[in-house]
């Protein structure tokens, strides 16, 4: 099969916005819970006529500052409730939101505010306003800064009080669904980033037809989530929208640390988040069960969640296996739910391929990861697995309104509703990515299969050929290797030469542990990297994955680094996409001894 569509649920008229489900919360359910904020160590609730009060509070702040319709104002910030509150002041006042990940460096930062011609900006601290202060004199537009943890909400709300309600009405009214909701920059992986134009009517359209049609059972009046990926990432931004129209419990869970302590006391009924923290949740628990001599007990453990699963894809689960299931479902798979808050039922992946293992691992211990695909480019959400129409191994079939080609080379299009209107200032790249018949041309590989499932096979500027002119995708090969618990990160590397190789990094978290565990504890991942009991488990590692290729595409050497590939370090995007060019740059010697 090569195309598959799905008739849209829902419909956006041509006057709604974003901000239409804030107004319409507190004229129907002024009481209804829909945020809860963290105050001195407890959560307390936000109403939907509380959140009203201070969205426009904040929206008549920045009229008062002089921000126009239209104008864009950069939001740099930790995942927090001020976030999502300023997000919908700015929609509210009918400027346009400028997500910047509070982790940039100067560079990026200059890069996002002037390209997109920021004339305030929303920061959280003083060492981001720091930052933004080393590039101001080449930011000409921008006029106002504010501080979150300074007051800002505060002192946006007293000096915006003067302002007339009629006028926030008058703002509100004059924004539509193709009024340009945000300008998200992409990770920039093959250069600089670019700045998706997002209109509210491709938020709402994927809202309404993702979270509140596919994906209902999650997105129900007694559900509730916790937010704990960056709100600067679309995938995170969608969620936020989702939970608005819908009236969903929602957290911010700022801190990574705290994550653990957050969701045992917030208890979501369905969390989001990327495979890389699905992979250490589960390498995590199984460290800590060898560390305490239960190894064995928890490897049978997985391996039954990973059958169990399995099976009911099968046709039937076996009395032997739902025996043990029910075993370790008392000694195991309850503490993990536990850990998450003891009430999630439902996960949503996003960003890059799980694997089918660790998703048929999941639903064994009963937590369902419904594993979708999008880009910055789609507003996220373009397909997903749901809990009625789920294959664990694909990433689900098109939202409701949208469309999945796949092109002769390969190549997945898709269109709909949610596709993004181009890139800011940039006619040339949009022109090179939307066709006259509206697809958009991912950049990205994969299949469907006959019920209209997709699954993804690798990147098409990242295909490897090799010397003798073999077509190799690296993605298929580095998911099998992530997914190991020693290993933090990978690249599969070849291109023009004789065979397939691959640089391998250590989990800083898990590799102490091993190190122990096998004697030689306290040894760094320098003085490890050639250790030949490492190298041996690697090997079966990587041994493992080649079964996924043909011979030609198998790794046939690696090198174990002693140093991990980070954001810090410039080879990660904030959302854990490797850029290749970096890697290739600072590691060419590394890359150069494995063929020499």
């Amino acid at each position: 099969m090569r195309e598959y569509s799905v008739p849209a649920v829902v419909t956006v008229g041509p006057t709604e916005n974003c901000t239409d489900a804030v107004f319409r919360n507190a004229a129907e359910e002024p009481d209804v819970v829909v945020f809860a904020r963290r105050r001195d160590g407890v959560w307390q609730d936000v109403s939907a006529r509380e959140f009203l009060e201070e969205v426009v509070a904040v929206a008549k702040g920045l009229v008062a500052a002089g921000v126009q319709a239209g104008d864009r104002v950069a939001l740099m910030s930790k995942t927090r409730y001020e976030w999502t509150l300023c997000d919908y002041a700015i929609w509210v006042c009918g400027g346009v939101t400028v997500p910047v990940y509070e982790t940039s460096s100067p560079e990026q930062v200059e890069w996002i505010m002037a390209d997109s011609g920021v004339v305030a900006a929303f920061v959280e601290t003083g060492d981001h306003a720091a930052t933004v202060a080393t590039v101001r004199d080449r930011l000409p537009h921008l006029r106002e800064v504010w501080r979150l943890d300074n007051g800002a909400v505060a002192t946006l709300s007293a000096n915006g009080a003067h302002v007339a309600d009629g006028l926030i009405e008058e703002r509100r009214a004059g924004i539509g669904s193709s009024s340009l909701a945000t300008v998200i920059y992409t990770s920039g992986t093959t250069g600089r980033p670019k700045g998706c134009e997002l209109t509210h009517g491709n938020f709402v359209f994927d809202a309404r037809n993702a979270t509140g049609e596919g994906l209902r059972e999650l997105f129900s009046s007694d559900a509730s989530t916790l937010l704990f990926i960056p709100l600067a990432h679309v995938f995170a931004r969608l969620i936020q929208v989702g939970c608005v129209e819908n009236r969903v419990r929602m957290g911010h869970g700022p801190d990574a640390k705290n994550l653990l302590a957050d969701l045992a006391t917030f208890r979501p009924t369905f969390i989001l988040s990327v495979p890389r923290v699905f992979e250490k949740v589960f390498n995590t628990a199984r460290q800590k069960a060898h560390g305490e001599g239960k190894g064995r007990i928890f490897d049978a453990a997985a391996g039954t969640a990973i059958a169990y699963s399995e099976a009911r894809d099968a046709g039937g689960v076996g009395i032997g296996v739902r025996l043990r299931h029910m075993l370790f479902d008392r000694l195991v798979y309850g503490k993990l739910r536990s850990a998450l808050g003891g009430r999630v039922r439902y996960a949503v992946s996003g960003g890059a391929p799980l694997g089918a293992r660790l998703g048929h691992f999941f639903r064994g211990i009963g937590v369902t990861v419904l594993e979708g695909y999008g880009l910055t480019e789609t507003t996220a959400a373009a397909t997903v697995n749901l809990p009625q129409a789920l294959k664990i191994g694909t990433v689900g079939r098109p939202i409701p309104g949208g469309g999945v080609k796949i092109a002769e080379d390969g190549e997945v299009l898709l269109r709909g509703g949610h596709i993004f209107v181009g890139y800011w200032n940039n006619p040339a790249a949009t022109e090179e990515v939307l066709d006259p018949d509206g697809w958009f041309h991912t950049g990205d590989l994969g299949e469907l299969d006959a019920d209209g499932f997709l699954r993804l096979t690798g990147r098409k500027k990242e295909i490897i050929v090799t010397a003798g002119g073999k077509n190799v995708a690296p993605a298929v090969l580095e998911d099998r290797l992530r997914s190991h618990y020693l290993i933090s990160q990978c690249m599969v590397v070849g291109d023009q030469q004789p065979f397939i190789g691959s640089l391998i990094t250590l989990d800083p978290d898990t590799l102490p542990g091993w190190a122990e565990e096998k004697g030689k504890a306290g040894r760094t991942a320098k003085e490890l990297k050639d250790d030949p009991d490492l190298l041996a488990e690697i090997q079966q590692v990587v041994d493992d994955a080649n079964k996924a290729v043909s011979k030609a595409e198998a790794i046939k050497k690696f090198r174990i680094l002693d140093v991990d590939f980070t954001e810090a370090g410039g080879q990660l995007t904030p959302t854990l996409k490797l850029k290749r060019t970096v890697v290739l740059k600072d590691f060419g010697q590394e890359i150069e001894a494995l063929y020499s």
